[in-house]
Formats: structure tokens, C-alpha cells, sequence
């Protein structure tokens, strides 16, 4: 079905994991450092696109879920919302609030947004599109890759991407609950970190999105997912605001 299923360790290092990898830092000043340990070395483009393939679903799919959004100002909203997902790099993302208020929809091909609605609701909940996909359980190669290196130790597989000032890195950490964690920085400024929960067949459970500048955390819940034959055009038209 496409999905990230990866090997059961259960004798995982939860204190490396907690090191390198733990994202319960919102509201208090700050993120941990590097996804990469010490370590890591040199490694190609290829190499790293072939592993994050293993991320991409083979067939459309169809994801519901539950959000919640807290700023560091205390406000919070949650409701259900989906995300719609075709084979290659298409991406319908939608949330609703209470009511169907705090309503926001875009349509993102790869790491482009064709159209958000409202704009300003969309970068709110989500200031980058690359942590989207990773909410998603899905990794995608910065453009350009820049300089690439590799970390692997048994527990846990970790590539770092630097261009410039700009540097993305994913792991990917197994055990009973497997997790996808990506971390994005802009002009050497982190944008947020992503930590995503699989299920142990593979299936989404979990994810979590950590934006320090605000302070800002946007919680999912996976609800339902279920593959599709597609979806109808207007699913990529952008709503009437």
C-alpha cells in the first residue's frame, strides 16, 4: 500500500531517541539539535532517493484525521481534516475547525503550493511544505540535495542535506513504533521539526509538528486511511473562498 513499514527493534535505544530524535520541546525556548548524529558520512543523491522512495505510496490514498493547533500565546483550534495523495508528488490538504470554522485547504505539487485558501490559515498550520509531507510519512528531496551525508547504526537510518545556509535532514528510527523525523532550517534558522508515528503494520498513527519561532505545535491523529483508483478533478480546484 506504499506505506513505511519498517523492521520491529524492540531493543531500541529510547534514551538515543530521546537525545537526537525527541520533539517535546514547545514552549520552552527551543528545539533539540542535529536529527544526524556524530558520525555521519559522505553519501550520493541516489543513494538517498532511493531510500526516501521506500517513503512515497505506490496508489492514491485517502487520510483522515484530527487536529490540534496551540501557539506559545495560549490560543489553540483542532477539528477533522484529510489529505488526499496521488502517486508522484500531488497533495490535497484540508482542515476544518469547530463548525467549520478555521477552515484551510491547499493543493501542493511536490514542494510547490498551487493554490492555499486562505493563505494565511494554511502557512499558519504549516510554514513549510516539505514538514507537510513528512507529517504525511513521506520524505522528499530537497532541490537542489546539496552536499549529502548518512548516519546508520541498526537503530536507526539518518541523512542530512546542506546548500548553502540551508540544511534538511530526515531519520528514521525503528522499534515497536517506527518514526519519521524531519527537520528543516532556513538561512540557518530551524523552520520546525516533524515526528511522525507509524503503527506496526506501516499505517500512520501520529504526527507532530514543532515551529519554534512562534512557539507553535500542530498535532494529527490519524483517524481512517484508505487507498483510491483517484480522485475527481475538482479535488485539485481551488475552493471559493
Amino acid at each position: 500500500m506504499g506505506y513505511v513499514v519498517m523492521p520491529r527493534h524492540r531493543s531500541v535505544d529510547r534514551i538515543l531517541a530521546a537525545a537526537y530524535l525527541a520533539t517535546g520541546c514547545w514552549g520552552c525556548g527551543g528545539l533539540p539539535g542535529s536529527v544526524v548524529p556524530s558520525g555521519a558520512v559522505p553519501a550520493t543523491a541516489e543513494a538517498a532517493a532511493a531510500w526516501m522512495a521506500e517513503t512515497h505510496n505506490a496508489q492514491a490514498v485517502l487520510h483522515r484525521f484530527k487536529w490540534k493547533f496551540r501557539e506559545g500565546t495560549g490560543g489553540s483550534a483542532g477539528g477533522p481534516g484529510s489529505a488526499r495523495i496521488t502517486p508522484g508528488d500531488s497533495l490535497r490538504f484540508d482542515a476544518a475547525g469547530p463548525l467549520g470554522t478555521g477552515r484551510g485547504s491547499a493543493f501542493v505539487i511536490g514542494e510547490t503550493a498551487q493554490w492555499a485558501e486562505p493563505e494565511e490559515e494554511v502557512r499558519k498550520l504549516v510554514p513549510n511544505y516539505p514538514l507537510l509531507w513528512a507529517m504525511l510519512g513521506v520524505a522528499r528531496m530537497p532541490d537542489p540535495p546539496g552536499e549529502v551525508t548518512r548516519f546508520e547504526d541498526g537503530r536507526l537510518v539518518a541523512w542530512r542535506f546542506v546548500s548553502g545556509s540551508d540544511t534538511v535532514e530526515y531519520a528514521r528510527i525503528f522499534g515497536v513504533e517506527p518514526r519519521l523525523i524531519a527537520d528543516v532550517r532556513q538561512a540557518g534558522k530551524r523552520v520546525g521539526r516533524v515526528e511522525t508515528i507509524f503503527k506496526a503494520d506501516g499505517g500512520l498513527k501520529s504526527s507532530r509538528l514543532d515551529v519554534p519561532s512562534v512557539p507553535a505545535r500542530l498535532d494529527i491523529t490519524y483517524v481512517s486511511t484508505r487507498t483510491a483508483t483517484g480522485f475527481a478533478p475538482e479535488t485539485w480546484v481551488r475552493p471559493t473562498p
